[in-house]
């Protein structure tokens, strides 16, 4: 006896749709079956569905996520090809992250002028600093 999928949805923060949605794209091989046919999840799928679930949030298509479990089916033979997704995808995400650490100084600049220029009562404070917002880089 195994888990429902509302059971699974609860205890992973997913939803019982995304979960289906998942199945339904071929990201869900390992997840058994009863005899009604309903999914039968197992203790073990909580560490394919993290993994799924990182993979997703940090921006990797559910086309490669299905690739990369279709290899994890496969064995040992897909290794050094499952390494590689991962270094690839790390290199995406260290991209994307350093993007958004630009994003954040950006915003973190117009929080401090919007605080000095409400201090100061008004915006003219930044026409005397010759601040831009093209400074912030």
């Amino acid at each position: 006896m195994g888990y429902t999928i509302s059971q699974i949805a609860e205890r992973t923060g997913l939803t019982t749709h995304t979960l289906r949605y998942y199945d339904k794209q071929g990201l869900l091989p390992f997840v058994d079956r009863d005899k009604a046919g309903n999914r039968d999840f197992k203790e073990s799928d909580f560490v394919w569905l993290d993994i799924i679930t990182c993979l997703k949030k940090s921006g990797m298509p559910v086309k490669q996520i299905r690739t990369y479990i279709n290899m994890c089916m496969e064995g040992d033979a897909t290794l050094t090809e499952r390494l590689e997704t991962f270094e690839a995808h790390k290199k995406a995400v260290l991209e994307k992250l350093n993007e958004l650490t630009k994003y954040l100084k950006k915003i973190d600049f117009k929080i401090d002028y919007y605080k000095t220029a409400i201090d100061a009562g008004t915006e003219a404070i930044h026409a005397q600093t010759n601040c831009t917002w093209l400074d912030v880089r």
